[in-house]
């Protein structure tokens, strides 16, 4: 009978351990099942909020709430933050009241010294709808992520604690910092975003996260020229000016968005392969389709860093299928498709578009596009995969590519505006592992000034792609 006895508690004890183990064990899985949920729930707040700083995505808040960011790509300064809340089941989220449920107490301890006193956060601060609280994603059987809010704002190097922009190891810079792609900088470039996301559970787990982003921009051909065409050994680009208007011009000469003179770039560039002296026939040829005398003025309107006329080969091993590659990212970047149709059908979409200097966008015509009649002016990057026929009534400020039928050609003559940036034509789509030849051809009495390189403009058109993720970590509660 002893014997027995002890066997059982000896059972029992091995029983009861068991048990505490399998307790032990079921705590830790919920833990971290919750300790998974909050944190992917904060992720996604971070994630929706991060596609929809992107102008194109058709859940932007350009689309969805055109007042909820500065306007006109203004920066987003560090002491006014916004909003985008999550109030699931009708609960009150209201984050910039100090003591309320989910208040957003990170702010005063990230931007104290920095931010007046009574200013953390705003009181009320502008805010956002999530994509979960309207339709379709709010009538679904089952809730969306269960972050509470997203807090967007600008860093500076006292908010980060860290010596970003002038290296001085001092952190005393106080103005937003700004992204180029390579540097962090206060002279161009885009803004940095902190986004800081608050996810809560019903079972009180809760996750505090945050990015900071930027927009990269995308890598385009090199613009060394006013007016780049491609062509090869043996595929030689041709150009015919519009030789009866002697206020045509093709000039190098570069000029600020104010008209200032700052440098000089080649009026006409070649570009594509041509190894050695190859290029002597091409630059030729190109020539050839400039006035000269007896027209007065002769070849003086086309002007850059060499003698006039100024046309200058430049040799490259870009293949065809690079520069597609570039225009594919474009094309899945851009603010806005142009129509395949009629000229007054297309024309009539970009007067839609209200560009402006503040309003520069990429616009794609994924085809052929026709602007005859159009007396307008354009803003941003126009990229046209097939035949682009200009007005001289028309204008550009910014860049302008033609890539693929690489040809640009006018019907209409009339008019007296002129493009401000750069323009690069390119044939790729002739076929072989070379840049095909491309083609710029104007009637002899076209009118308009031409075409002038402007590096401001051209740094004002540079299109970006996603939000690049440049930091992440998860802060302490």
């Amino acid at each position: 009978m002893l014997i027995s006895i002890f066997v059982l508690l000896l059972i029992s004890v091995v029983a009861i351990a068991l048990i505490v183990s399998s307790g032990t064990e079921s705590a830790l899985a919920g833990n971290y099942r919750s300790s998974t949920g909050v944190y992917n729930a904060a992720i996604a707040g971070l994630e929706e909020v991060r596609a929809r700083l992107r102008p194109n995505s058709p859940i932007s808040f350009k689309n969805t709430d055109a007042a909820f960011l500065p306007a006109g790509g203004a920066s987003l300064l560090p002491c006014a933050p916004v909003y985008v809340i999550n109030p699931l089941g009708g609960e009150n989220v209201t984050p910039w009241v100090p003591g309320s449920t989910y208040a957003d107490t990170e702010f005063s301890q990230e931007f104290t010294g920095i931010c007046p006193a009574g200013s953390l956060p705003p009181n009320p601060s502008p805010s956002a709808q999530s994509v979960w609280s309207s339709n379709p994603l709010n009538g679904l059987p089952f809730p969306g992520p269960l972050y509470k809010w997203v807090r967007i704002n600008g860093v500076t190097e006292l908010s980060l604690k860290l010596d970003v922009v002038t290296y001085d190891t001092r952190v005393d810079d106080a103005v937003p910092i700004y992204y180029d792609g390579t540097f962090n900088n206060n002279s161009s470039g885009r803004q940095v975003l902190e986004l800081t996301a608050l996810a809560v559970l019903p079972n009180g787990s809760q996750k505090l996260v945050q990015y900071l982003v930027a927009p990269v921009p995308i890598a385009l051909p090199p613009f060394l020229a006013a007016l780049t065409l491609s062509g090869s050994n043996g595929r030689d680009p041709t150009f015919h000016a519009p030789f009866n208007n002697n206020g045509y011009a093709v000039k190098g000469d570069d000029r600020d968005c104010n008209g200032n003179l700052v440098g000089s770039r080649a009026a006409i560039g070649i570009y594509g392969n041509y190894p050695g002296n190859s290029s002597n026939s091409a630059v030729s040829g190109v020539s050839s389709g400039i006035p000269g005398p007896p027209t007065s003025p002769p070849m003086s309107n086309y002007t850059g860093s060499g003698a006039a006329p100024d046309v200058e080969p430049f040799q490259t091993s870009q293949t065809p299928s690079q520069l597609n590659n570039i225009v594919q990212t474009i094309i899945q970047s851009a603010d806005a498709v142009v129509p395949a149709g009629s000229a007054a059908t297309q024309t009539s979409y970009l007067d839609s578009l209200n560009m402006s200097p503040s309003n520069m966008l990429t616009v794609v015509a994924n085809g052929d596009l026709d602007l005859t009649h159009w007396g307008n002016a354009g803003y941003g990057l126009l990229l046209v995969t097939g035949t682009y026929t200009m007005d001289p009534d028309n204008g550009w400020y910014g860049l302008i590519l033609v890539i693929g039928e690489g040809r640009i050609n006018n019907v209409d003559n009339t008019g007296s505006r002129e493009f401000d940036g750069a323009v690069f034509v390119a044939k790729t789509n002739g076929g072989g592992s070379d840049l095909g030849a491309a083609s710029v051809g104007f009637d002899n009495d076209m009118q308009g000034t031409g075409i002038r390189y402007s590096s401001c403009w051209i740094q004002k058109a540079q299109p970006t792609g996603g939000y690049q993720i440049l930091s992440f970590h998860e802060i302490a509660q």
